[in-house]
């Protein structure tokens, strides 16, 4: 029955695609003319445009047009198109056709054909229906292109014909990510683009970053690289296979979950990297990542972090800053204040030393005004702060709390 069936009704499916840049003899213009498609393999797959010599249409001395000769690769995130015939071969008329296409990954089965079933009354012979399939792909992996038809000749039953045409989806992009979390709570994020095809430069049109919840994107700082261009040239677009890109993201926690330290402390996921890009003929692509996290933070029960420092500051010239404690853990801390001088500092503190401070609830804080005397030049570590914990006698050290620059 099968064979039968596939002598009254063809199926045929060629890949919708465009031709490539190629380069060319400027004084040899070899002009081919277009023929029936050929099989490009034995999975019946097609090319729109296939011709029986090379046709190169030169656009400059030395750049030219070809058609596409082959299946070709796709990509992850590019935009599958087919166009699907088929064709009535027998001799008589073919009544009650119902078309179907659909594609078939690892994980689901999507229908292609624009309606569930494509549904036709007769076919004469000879006479011919056809359909564009279109599908923008989000899987890789093997990917399989299943088309049924199904059909009644005269009185008799029902006939079935199918075709499975299977293709790889791979991979144009390889993102890795690093994350720094700041004691001020911001998060920033580098991301590293790499183009992992093998032959197509790709133009990075946007890398945009879509935080979650708790976080928004700092202006300035890269909420979509799409305007790249204008800081580092029109050429930084363009990746090379094999080639990097370095993207940088600060996301800060929104103000209204500040001070919720509770709740920045429990949130790994930070949000998507969002992508899009075009191949050197025009050909869009888009990809977005899965849920990035990162390591949370561990500040043990109590925190400490500078709210004010003046920098850069005077060499001999007394500074006052302020700095924030918090009380990160379940129950209330009673804290003492130690100004460790001990060491050959670059920097002297002034004030009383192993002082007591006030009882700190859980999540939350008290500011202490601070002050000090650079006595180096050039660029000092803020350190030989010392809190003691007089219920648990346990000592938090904090050597390098900011950076401070000391002008001669």
């Amino acid at each position: 029955m099968e064979n039968k069936a596939d002598q009254v009704l063809s199926i045929k499916v060629m890949r919708l695609s465009r031709p490539l840049f190629t380069q060319c003899d400027p004084h040899h213009l070899e002009f081919g003319y277009l023929t029936d498609t050929k099989p490009l393999s034995e999975a019946d797959w097609f090319s729109l445009a296939h011709a029986d010599n090379d046709l190169d249409m030169t656009l400059s001395p030395r750049h030219g047009l070809l058609l596409p000769q082959s299946f070709g690769t796709i990509y992850l995130g590019e935009t599958f198109q087919s166009y699907l015939r088929v064709q009535n071969v027998g001799s008589f008329l073919v009544s009650n056709i119902s078309i179907k296409a659909d594609l078939q990954t690892a994980a689901q089965r999507l229908p292609l054909t624009k309606k569930k079933n494509l549904t036709l009354d007769q076919l004469e012979s000879q006479q011919s229906t056809d359909d564009i399939l279109s599908h923008e792909i989000t899987e890789l992996g093997t990917h399989i292109l299943v088309c049924e038809v199904s059909y009644q000749v005269g009185l008799g039953e029902i006939m079935t014909s199918s075709r499975y045409y299977k293709f790889q989806v791979l991979k144009p992009l390889d993102v890795k990510t690093k994350f720094y979390n700041a004691e001020s709570d911001d998060v920033y994020l580098e991301a590293q683009i790499q183009n992992t095809t093998l032959d197509k430069p790709l133009c990075l049109d946007k890398v945009t970053m879509e935080p979650s919840s708790l976080f928004e994107v700092q202006t300035g700082w890269g909420t979509s690289w799409s305007n790249a261009s204008h800081l580092f040239g029109g050429i930084v677009n363009i990746v090379q296979p094999g080639e990097i890109r370095q993207y940088l993201h600060c996301l800060k926690p929104k103000q209204d979950v500040r001070s919720n330290l509770r709740l920045l402390r429990g949130e790994s996921n930070i949000g998507k990297l969002d992508l899009t890009w075009r191949t050197t003929i025009g050909d869009r692509g888009r990809l977005q990542t899965s849920q990035l996290q990162r390591m949370v933070p561990n500040y043990g029960d109590v925190r400490l972090t500078i709210q004010e420092l003046p920098n850069p500051v005077k060499l001999y010239e007394a500074i006052g800053f302020v700095c924030k404690i918090t009380n990160t853990s379940e129950r209330p801390v009673e804290l003492s204040l130690i100004l460790d001088i001990r060491s050959k500092p670059a920097i002297l503190w002034t004030g009383i030393s192993n002082r007591p401070l006030e009882k700190i609830d859980p999540n939350h804080s008290v500011e202490v005004c601070l002050q000090l005397v650079p006595i180096m030049p050039g660029l000092q570590s803020l350190s030989g702060l010392k809190l003691i914990d007089l219920l648990l006698k346990r000592t938090y050290d904090y050597p390098d709390v900011a950076q401070l620059l000391v002008l001669p």
